[in-house]
């Protein structure tokens, strides 16, 4: 399987680097030579149940020692080496709260786990990130899911990191604490900190990131924003919806070009099939124009992260 890679050139040494990373158990390769390198910005962990997305976190949390390859926070291997954790937060899919404890309480102590010089002060910064403040004196055991999972959030957060693992970040929570933990993550990226969440629901990921890793089988499948992967893709014809002056007499001069694959006109315009998305794009208004045709509408009706997934998962 190739590698689908839409990333632009960057001399930004990386938060966050493997380098020909694998790991196996016995027999069973769980993830097989990842090259990744993350810098700041929100990106997107993806792949289908039981492609190595977990495992991956693991080793760049360092509960796992790579098989072969290497894991690095800010220049420092991950494993053995606790030191990481004052600049990487982590929250895994596991959840691990104390009931008896109340959310002051436990982001609380990883303030002073952290050892900050001042811890009080550091746990309700984080508390009014996630805005838990309302519920901070209550046990952990009478919160929602979602709230539990703000706790974990804001425990992760108590040290400012300058990277932050997430594994299902917006398990449990509703739809108004979805939104504010997907501006929160939105704010630390546009601060300059290097954010990685995986998440099995793409249009989550499509709302907080256009910038994804896909993991498939193990193996990096694809890398960079997804609409970019999705015009490498050329394997696949670029499906487009054009609406015009004469969709008609468009349709007509659209036939008889190299790139277009196939043309279907109906009630709401035209859909267009190209081979090619940048030779159709450049080709489509010197047609029209030369039609006398005037374009209305033209819409990449196959680039939703949805789309570019299945494509990957299916190849």
């Amino acid at each position: 399987m190739s590698t689908v890679t839409a990333d632009s050139a960057t001399a930004v040494a990386p938060a966050v680097d493997l380098r020909g990373v694998s790991r196996w158990y016995g027999n069973v390769v769980a993830v097989n030579d990842v090259t990744m390198a993350l810098t700041a910005g929100v990106t997107g962990l993806l792949g289908p149940n039981g492609a190595g997305k977990t495992t991956l976190l693991h080793m760049m949390a360092g509960f796992l020692a790579p098989s072969r390859g290497e894991v690095l926070v800010g220049g420092a291997p991950t494993w053995r080496n606790p030191s990481v954790y004052r600049q990487l937060g982590l929250v895994s899919e596991r959840e691990a709260v104390h009931g008896f404890l109340t959310g002051w309480e436990f982001v609380l102590a990883s303030a002073k786990l952290h050892r900050l010089p001042q811890p009080e002060a550091a746990a309700r910064r984080a508390i009014d990130l996630v805005e838990l403040a309302d519920a901070q004196d209550r046990r952990i055991s009478t919160y929602s899911k979602g709230m539990r999972q703000r706790t974990r959030v804001a425990a992760a957060l108590v040290h400012d990191p300058q990277v932050l693992l997430l594994d299902e970040p917006f398990n449990g929570m509703d739809p108004r604490q979805r939104m504010h933990m997907m501006e929160l993550l939105h704010g630390m990226g546009e601060a300059g900190r290097t954010v990685l969440f995986s998440s099995h629901i793409l249009e989550e990921v499509e709302q907080v990131s256009g910038t994804v890793q896909v993991i498939v089988a193990g193996r990096l499948a694809a890398s960079g924003d997804y609409r970019h992967i999705r015009r490498l893709m050329t394997n696949r014809p670029h499906v487009f919806t054009v609406s015009s002056s004469d969709d008609r007499a468009l349709a007509v001069a659209l036939m008889g070009q190299p790139s277009v694959t196939g043309v279907e006109l109906d009630a709401g315009g035209l859909t267009v099939r190209a081979g090619d998305y940048g030779t159709f794009t450049r080709a489509l208004p010197k047609i029209a124009r030369g039609a006398g045709i005037r374009l209305r509408r033209v819409l990449p009706a196959d680039e939703s992260l949805e789309s570019v997934f299945s494509y990957l998962v299916e190849s």
